[in-house]
């Protein structure tokens, strides 16, 4: 009797602790969700002889950047991706991750870094390495932000 009576009391304490794990579980999810409202939008589109690219970023409660981008270059199939990154300074850093249909539904990374320079984000030129699968720009070389391609101006959002 003793025994059954220790037994009904661990697992009613093993039951009220995961009731206060599920409370902390909540609690922290709804923490996370609160700094990744979305704060403003912006869209921008570039233009470069038969190439457009037109991207959508979103400003989130805890500064960081989320969005996607739609790219339209002549002789490549469209891409659609997710864009995600942060500013450094006046520079935002982000990681274009699309598919490539064509190639076997492979998902692929690319790093990006847009200067933003009055109402113009400029997309510079970097040295890309890859290590281990991962692809991002090398830290001690620069980012040429003058011999460029890409300049995205500010665009009208259009609804979904």
């Amino acid at each position: 009797m003793r025994n059954l009576t220790l037994s009904c009391l661990l697992v009613a304490c093993v039951g009220l602790q995961s009731c206060k794990n599920d409370e902390k579980q909540k609690e922290a999810e709804a923490a996370k969700a609160e700094t990744e409202k979305i704060v403003s939008a912006q869209c921008y589109t570039a233009i470069y002889e038969k190439d457009t690219i037109d991207l959508k970023l979103n400003t989130l409660k805890n500064g960081k950047i989320t969005g996607n981008m739609i790219m339209k270059v002549a002789g490549v199939p469209d891409r659609t991706g997710d864009v995600k990154g942060e500013f450094h300074g006046d520079t935002l850093f982000v990681d274009y991750t699309f598919i490539n249909v064509p190639n076997n539904n492979t998902t692929f990374k690319n790093p990006m870094a847009l200067l933003k320079k009055d109402n113009q984000l400029i997309l510079g030129n970097g040295t890309m390495q890859t290590t281990m699968g991962v692809t991002y720009l090398v830290k001690d070389q620069p980012i040429d932000f003058d011999n460029v391609k890409y300049k995205f101006t500010a665009a009208e959002c259009a609804e979904k």
